[in-house]
């Protein structure tokens, strides 16, 4: 990307060594961050995020304290505007097989990037889905990581693109709702609100643990459900999160419309 400004292990560089196990296998996971006025919003938890991804992949201790002020110093690249940070851990350098024994010095890798201006198109206008005929495979060892691997979103956003659509629908291998290809999804009908358990598939976004950690405060329950499709066809209201965004309204899915946005709007006055 032109205006990305990169760091590794807290060097300014683009260049990431050829043996580096991220390019090779995937063994990493990340999180990406919004920048607000030169602030990186929730931070703690996107630290957490990765503090947790660490300890299920095995990977060896990295120097949180050091990503945490190199993150800090991206953030001050948007001289106090909005932007993006987006933080990768590679396992980093080590053996040419799938073992992992002697990689005990993981890759810290930083991007600076301006904010995407899509994301206020949509929260400006709402957005439309279409069910994906790509499923994620199930796998609770890896559910709720946003790890490096992410083929299984590439397909599903190359099969979406062509039908217009802004975002896609996405279930599992056994046809329960997950998420969308970037965001996290929420329905609501009456007081209470629903959104895909992360057990089996999924990302756990951070956005959607802060919508989460609110609801109760504006008089709402929450269920984390296993359920098809069919589900959305009785919600009053649907709207997505991720950490950017932070929350667009769905409009339309299939051909089925939504106009009611009461939850979204009061949602938009925290998050």
């Amino acid at each position: 990307m032109k205006d990305e400004t990169c760091w590794i292990n807290g060097i300014q560089s683009k260049k990431l060594s050829l043996t580096d196990r991220t390019i090779h296998f995937g063994d990493g996971f990340f999180t990406t961050t919004r920048v607000i006025n030169g602030k990186i919003h929730l931070l703690s938890w996107h630290l957490e995020r990765l503090l947790l991804a660490a300890n299920r992949l095995l990977f060896a201790p990295f120097d949180v304290i050091a990503l945490r002020e190199e993150m800090l110093i991206a953030a001050k690249t948007s001289n106090k505007n909005n932007g993006v940070v987006k933080v990768l851990i590679s396992r980093g350098e080590g053996n040419r097989g799938y073992s992992f024994k002697n990689c005990n010095s993981p890759t810290r890798i930083v991007f600076y990037s301006p904010y995407p201006r899509g994301y206020l198109k949509w929260r400006q206008n709402g957005i439309r889905l279409c069910k994906s005929p790509i499923r994620l495979t199930r796998n609770p060892l890896l559910a709720g990581i946003k790890h490096n691997n992410r083929l299984e979103q590439i397909m599903i956003r190359a099969h979406m693109e062509p039908t217009g659509a802004d975002e896609a629908l996405v279930l599992d291998s056994e046809g329960k709702v997950v998420e969308c290809i970037s965001a996290n999804l929420f329905w609501r009908k009456g007081l209470e609100v629903f959104t895909p358990k992360i057990y089996y598939a999924g990302v756990s976004g951070v956005m959607r643990r802060h919508v989460i950690s609110v609801l109760p405060t504006l008089g709402y329950s929450l269920s984390e459900v296993l359920v098809g499709p069919n589900a959305l066809e009785v919600a009053e209201e649907v709207f997505i999160t991720n950490s950017l965004l932070p929350l667009a309204s769905v409009k339309e899915i299939d051909g089925r419309h939504y106009n009611d946005k009461t939850l979204y709007l009061q949602l938009s006055l925290l998050c």
